[in-house]
């Protein structure tokens, strides 16, 4: 038992530790939550608590192929009702970044409240703009001191000979 144990165990394009139980190792790949990483250990019968570096190739072929395709309700999917296909499916790692990127372009390029919100930097959900959201192009007002403290010492020479 001891020599067939494997410290990193690849599962749809990423490293886990295999010193970590199941569930938690499940939690590392992109797309992969709590909830949807439990009912994967419940629908494939695999102990939660079970090192993964203690999987067969068996086993981690079977929890590739429930991860790309889950046989779960729709709920637990994370892209429901997609806006091509207008199917039910659920992405991981890079699939998953992508569709966001091209979601927000999609918003961007039919000129949505939501996408011009996105395009200037600024909160999209409804947040208060007052107080926060000022890192970067308006950080506030700058006193006189720290502005003369920025400048050169050849300018502040020409200034005292004005004098």
């Amino acid at each position: 038992m001891a020599t067939d144990f494997k410290h990193l165990v690849r599962v749809a394009n990423v490293d886990l530790d295999g010193s970590k139980p199941l569930l938690h190792a499940l939690k590392k790949i992109r797309g992969v939550s709590f909830s949807f990483a439990n009912a994967i250990c419940n629908t494939l019968e695999f102990d939660k608590n079970q090192q993964t570096g203690s999987l067969t190739k068996e086993q981690v072929k079977k929890l590739e192929d429930e991860i790309k395709n889950p046989s779960f309700p729709t709920w637990l999917l994370n892209r429901r009702k997609d806006t091509e296909t207008a199917k039910d499916k659920h992405l991981i790692e890079a699939g998953l970044k992508l569709q966001g990127e091209f979601d927000i372009k999609r918003l961007q390029r039919i000129k949505s409240y939501r996408g011009l919100r996105h395009a200037q930097g600024l909160p999209v959900r409804g947040q208060r703009t007052k107080g926060h959201f000022r890192k970067g192009k308006t950080v506030g007002v700058q006193r006189k001191g720290i502005k003369m403290a920025t400048k050169s010492p050849k300018e502040k020479e020409t200034k005292a000979e004005k004098k």
